[in-house]
């Protein structure tokens, strides 16, 4: 199966990372049950309704533990899914499979509950012109997988990380001393072809960033009154992007408002996993 992730972070490190952090030394539950080989086949089974999302970094968990276990699923990665669907099975060495289920799984359910809760925003922004966006706000060691998620959920990448561009928060404005400085050496720093962001809290703000020439401006926790003032103010003249706290039980909310960009740190912070499970393990006759 191709790796669909393509990030320079290497995804299998971050893999066996996660699989030392469950075995430490060995598996000492399966290693009492099954004292040698056996091949088996256990089969995975959706619980609930969604979409279903990381099936290569499930496939791989347990391909780091044993090249030779064989993954075959019946959906595709982005299907939705329903409770009671068989999704796919796994066959290999049992004490592998015994081993490599939770890691296995809590990549895919997290990943997959991510892509749910994205789809569910996505659809509530339908027939605007307004496209989601997550956050950095991503469980550590975890970001390329979340993100992921995102974008097969529907969604749409923020920055990556602190590398991949410019925004002026808060702290980074009160840190140069005024919007208008901070846009200056951002301005003075950084390539010409990087854009730069600028997070305002009320129109006072806007109006500086505007003035200071920042591409995007980022409208935090506005009412959408304010949003709609400040998109009109703006004019056309920068992108804009609202954020602050952006749930699928407000987003419909900001629809009129005329922002460019919604972006949400609950797409990755507040999803709840989509509830999988192997099971109906049993040895396969030689």
């Amino acid at each position: 199966m191709n790796n669909p992730i393509t990030n320079a972070v290497n995804s299998d490190a971050l893999i066996k990372s996660a699989l030392a952090e469950d075995i430490t030394s060995e598996d000492v539950t399966t290693n009492a049950v099954m004292r040698e080989a056996v091949q088996g086949e256990v089969q995975l089974i959706c619980k609930q309704d969604g979409i279903i999302c990381g099936l290569y970094v499930f496939s791989r968990t347990f391909e780091l533990l044993d090249a030779a276990t064989k993954c075959e699923f019946f959906v595709k990665e982005g299907d939705a899914v329903r409770k009671g669907q068989l999704l796919g099975k796994v066959t290999g060495d049992i004490r592998v499979l015994l081993s490599g289920e939770r890691t296995a799984l809590n990549y895919l359910q997290r990943m997959s509950g991510i892509a749910t809760y994205t789809r569910k925003m996505v659809d509530l922004l339908a027939g605007s012109k307004t496209k989601l966006l997550d956050t950095r706000k991503t469980t550590p060691n975890m970001r390329i997988f979340e993100k992921y998620a995102v974008k097969v959920g529907g969604g749409c990448n923020h920055r990556y990380n602190l590398s991949d561009g410019i925004l002026l928060k808060d702290n980074h404005i009160g840190a140069a001393g005024s919007v208008k400085r901070a846009v200056e050496l951002a301005k003075e720093y950084a390539p010409f072809v990087r854009k730069i962001e600028v997070e305002v809290e009320n129109l006072d703000m806007c109006r500086e960033a505007l003035e200071a020439g920042a591409d995007i401006i980022m409208l935090d926790n506005m009412t959408p009154a304010q949003m709609k003032e400040a998109v009109k103010m703006i004019g056309g003249r920068a992108q804009t992007e609202c954020s602050g706290n952006v749930t699928k039980d407000n987003i419909k909310d900001i629809l009129d408002t005329g922002v460019d960009f919604v972006s949400s740190g609950a797409l990755t912070h507040s999803a709840p996993i989509l509830d999988l499970s192997l099971k109906n393990l049993r040895p396969l006759e030689g």
